[in-house]
């Protein structure tokens, strides 16, 4: 039985991709408008959203518009999404994909390079979830497809070392999403976590170790897509690398310390 309402027919679905212009945000732009929605891309980069958006154009989409926008501005999701009710008269989806990532140890701690994180992997989204709310509320009253999803991360699962603030910024976005949920699903409103494991992107690049089960953009594009389908509140991939970690989760505190500093090397 589905959690969600499965998306599985994109014609003509508007969907508003905060964090597009690269990576997993990029691949997914591309994917939806070879199906045929209709595309809002948001990321800092213009020029990067400008690229993604004639990416698009030459896989079929017929409507993609780009709207630059810092997701650390509260005041920037406003301005697009008026933009957007102006243009569309209201969005069927939106996804919350922006995100930055840098390694840290818990010894390189410093209170800027936190702050700088969480206000975009965290307070970012909290913003734009309060800001695209009413109006997803006010469809689904009207029977009119409303739905949110939010990226995650299976660093989320765990602590890991080497993301000493990225871990528990997708840890909270794991319960935020939770939270939406057992809210917003009795009310009709459709919320999806999307928690991937390693995919080959210009943040992971940064990790200094073997990453298994690496991913392209593409593939995790296509897994994205298969989820909504499905109708799944947590679309994580690739399952047998995910599952791994959700069984670290079960794990006793002992155990589970002791594989994760075997795994990553991180025995200092």
């Amino acid at each position: 039985m589905s959690l969600n309402a499965p998306i599985d027919r994109w014609q003509g679905r508007r969907v508003w991709l905060v964090g597009g212009s690269s990576g997993i945000g990029a691949a997914l732009a591309c994917a939806l408008a070879q199906r045929g929605a209709r595309l809002a891309l948001s990321a800092r980069s213009g020029q990067g959203l400008e690229h993604c958006a004639e990416r698009c154009r030459q896989r079929g989409a017929t409507d993609v518009s780009v709207h630059p926008m810092d997701v650390t501005r509260e005041r920037d999701f406003f301005a697009v999404l008026g933009s957007l009710l102006g243009r569309w008269g209201g969005v069927d989806l939106v996804v919350f994909n922006a995100g930055t990532y840098r390694p840290q140890r818990a010894w390189e701690l410093t209170p800027e390079s936190v702050r700088e994180t969480l206000d975009v992997n965290l307070v970012g989204v909290f913003d734009g979830v309060a800001t695209v709310l009413p109006m997803l509320l006010a469809q689904a009253e009207r029977g009119e497809p409303a739905a949110l999803a939010i990226v995650g991360s299976v660093a989320g699962y765990r602590g890991l070392p080497r993301a000493a603030v990225y871990g528990p910024s997708k840890a909270a976005l794991i319960n935020l999403a939770e939270c939406l949920y057992l809210d917003l699903a009795p009310r009709g409103v459709s919320v999806f976590l999307i928690n991937p494991g390693f995919v080959a992107t210009g943040l992971t690049a940064r990790n200094g170790f073997h990453m298994p089960a690496l991913r392209t953009p593409e593939q995790a594009a296509e897994a994205i897509v298969h989820g909504f389908a499905r109708g799944r509140f947590e679309i994580h991939f690739p399952r047998r690398f995910t599952w791994a970690m959700k069984v670290l989760r079960l794990l006793p505190d002992r155990i589970a310390f002791w594989l994760l500093r075997k795994l990553t090397g991180a025995e200092r």
